[in-house]
């Protein structure tokens, strides 16, 4: 465990540009957020560093209104997203306990293309948008993580994601929600077969506050993220993620008061593959994955993919 990789569930950290809640996607992607020893905070201080490259292509029916980021709704909205995260993690000196602390920054950056039937009062037309730049950032002030045994580690944290990306009301293409989101989340590892099978689980609630541009309040939505990994000699490991989104509140505003509270939920299973590369003070893990969302409501439906690179050094 000295050496455990740090990725703490953050190298793909929301992935999701703003676009159920306001938009038909929130900040999480369905099981994109679960990453390798999502309970562990190794007790070797120093940094770490994490990078990850997503890509997401989803739509919404057009039978189906959805309610926008920048204001009024739209049928059949189409999305791609793409979103390239740096994160960095310093893992705190205090020995080899029962306790180990971390704290995370995640600088995100996103291009986002969108096309839609919008609809804003009696006005309607089809049309499309697409901005680049910096996406919400994220900050974990302290990640704390208990070790039961060399094998089972469980880990708390609160993220709090920032308002940082560009965001014009009217706009079909945000790179903002427009809002402050604090996500109380607990992750969990366990690790079978002398260390080279790991189950890791990160479960959260998402707490949005008002979009006051909009007058949006999306509801809470709960998010569960898991990951098998069976990992070899060779460095290669192969694997499956899953992802379960459920929205528990009906969003607040008069959109959504008119589509029925506007309730999200979605599922995802997917292949996972990694490989992992050591030497003398360091190391870094490559890991890819594709997941294919269904039983999707009140959401965008899609195929995620998710590539990233966890480095200790």
């Amino acid at each position: 465990m000295k050496r455990a990789l740090v990725t703490l569930a953050l190298c793909a950290l929301p992935v999701a540009p703003a676009l159920a809640s306001e938009g038909a996607l929130g900040r999480p992607i369905t099981g994109l957020q679960g990453t390798s020893f999502a309970g562990v905070v190794p007790p070797t201080p120093g940094w770490s560093l994490g990078l990850s490259y997503a890509y997401y292509s989803g739509s919404v029916s057009a039978q189906r209104e959805s309610p926008l980021p920048g204001g009024g709704s739209a049928l059949g909205l189409e999305v791609t997203a793409q979103l390239f995260s740096i994160t960095g993690i310093y893992v705190w000196d205090t020995g080899e306990g029962r306790w180990n602390f971390a704290s995370v920054a995640v600088v995100p950056f996103a291009k986002m293309d969108a096309e839609a039937d919008l609809r804003i009062g009696s006005a309607s037309g089809s049309v499309s948008d697409s901005d680049t730049g910096l996406f919400d950032m994220a900050i974990v002030p302290v990640i704390a993580s208990r070790h039961f045994s060399a094998t089972q580690h469980l880990s708390l944290a609160l993220y709090i994601f920032a308002p940082t990306g560009s965001y014009e009301e009217g706009r079909l293409a945000e790179l903002s929600l427009n809002n402050w989101t604090y996500s109380p989340t607990v992750g969990y590892t366990q690790l079978f077969q002398k260390g080279s099978l790991e189950f890791s689980a990160l479960a959260a609630v998402d707490f949005y506050t008002e979009n006051h541009a909009t007058d949006y309040q999306n509801g809470a939505v709960f998010r569960l993220d898991s990951l098998l990994v069976k990992r070899f000699s060779n460095g290669w490991g192969v694997g499956a993620a899953g992802g379960w989104i459920e929205q528990l509140q009906d969003d607040d505003a008069a959109i959504a008061d008119r589509l029925d509270g506007f309730k999200g939920h979605s599922l995802a299973l997917g292949p996972v593959v990694t490989f992992a590369k050591k030497w003398e003070g360091g190391q870094v893990e490559f890991s890819a994955r594709w997941l294919h969302e269904f039983d999707v409501e009140n959401r965008f439906q899609g195929d995620p993919f998710l590539l990233s690179a966890s480095i200790q050094f």
